[in-house]
């Protein structure tokens, strides 16, 4: 899973990026100090893969992981070569979704670009940018199918599709919510790769007095959570400073601290469960002496297109799953006594798999 990281300046991007990777991104009180693009990978946290190693005395565990991308703010007129975001724009187009930091704290000491606190404002003025750099896209398209349309039916319906959706974009609404009428339509919109046509996360950033209660008495985050449900957005409330804070203690000190600050989930712990929702996925597991992983998989994938995910040979050669809950394995204490109990089922091609399955593949190539 790849995540791109985007907002104004100043809002407490590449404080999250920091901490969220601890990879020190550059994060000075002024806009434009972060000039290249960040890039960083996250293990994402499972305590089942500890408790399923512990099981197997497996010699390695291998998490899921998450890649995050970190851009220089964005400001408006970025698309005309105002500030220094439009240049990285193409970097986080390869993404799965994208994370938009709003900022809904006040401090004198920090400068808002446009001068004052107002997130409904700043998401707005993100996402016009992101239009603009998405009908750049469509027109460079454009430009080069028009040449090829003459003879050329097919060509000439991509054409006409890209100048309704260019129109579209032109009205100020986002891709995601252009309506495609065939499957042929919905290809071309996956090829372009707009921006506006990602799932999108709001990050609603606050003070540390507002963590407690999770932004419930922040009116700015109020307004982001009302915008997100009309906009069909993910939204979790983060402190990016506090979140800083807490990424260099070890994790019995971060559980104290965010005990003693009256907080049950992480801003990595909220993110995740957000990208997961949004974008529909599930982990199943798989253990061993030799290595206890996590393989992330979309909602309602079949049980040989997740043994894909190991090995193509995997899928092209399925004959069963030996599949039993996580839980119910645990409880067992081993698959030896899971088994006696009939607890592990043999499961055909056409079972969807669920989220903390673990699972022996059986093939044959």
């Amino acid at each position: 899973m790849k995540l791109g990281i985007v907002g104004l300046p100043n809002v407490g991007k590449s404080s999250l990026f920091n901490s969220l990777t601890k990879a020190g991104a550059a994060s000075e009180n002024y806009p434009f100090c972060t000039i290249d693009p960040n890039v960083g990978v996250v293990a994402v946290p499972d305590e089942r893969l500890d408790k399923l190693a512990a099981l197997y005395n497996s010699k390695k565990i291998t998490p899921a992981v998450i890649e995050f991308v970190d851009i220089a703010g964005l400001v408006k007129g970025a698309s005309k070569g105002e500030g220094l975001g439009n240049q990285f724009l193409a970097n986080i187009r390869e993404t799965d979704a994208i994370v938009h930091v709003v900022r809904c704290f006040e401090d004198t000491n920090i400068v808002h670009v446009d001068g004052s606190i107002d997130p409904l404002r700043d998401i707005d003025t993100i996402n016009l940018e992101l239009i603009f750099s998405d009908i750049e896209v469509l027109d460079r398209r454009l430009a080069k199918q028009k040449k090829a349309a003459f003879n050329n039916k097919d060509i000439a319906k991509e054409v006409a599709f890209i100048e309704k959706l260019k129109a579209f974009l032109e009205d100020g609404k986002l891709a995601k919510n252009f309506p495609c009428e065939s499957d042929e339509q919905e290809f071309w919109m996956k090829d372009y790769n707009l921006l506006t046509a990602k799932p999108v996360i709001l990050a609603a950033n606050v003070a540390e007095d507002d963590m407690a209660d999770d932004g419930a008495g922040n009116p700015y985050v109020q307004k982001v959570r009302e915008y997100a449900k009309e906009a069909d957005c993910e939204v979790f409330v983060i402190c990016a400073r506090m979140e800083e804070e807490i990424s260099e203690l070890d994790d019995a000190e971060k559980k104290d601290y965010l005990d003693a600050m009256g907080v049950t989930s992480s801003g990595l712990d909220k993110l995740i469960a957000a990208s997961y929702r949004i974008l529909g996925l599930i982990s199943y597991l798989t253990a061993g002496e030799k290595e206890t992983r996590a393989w992330t998989i979309k909602k309602g994938t079949k049980a040989p297109q997740a043994a894909g995910k190991i090995h193509s040979d995997f899928e092209r050669g399925f004959i069963r799953a030996e599949v039993i809950n996580y839980q119910d394995l645990l409880d067992c204490g081993s698959s030896a006594v899971a088994r006696e109990k009939g607890l592990i089922r043999l499961e055909g091609k056409d079972y969807v798999m669920q989220d903390g399955d673990v699972v022996v593949f059986r093939f044959n190539v």
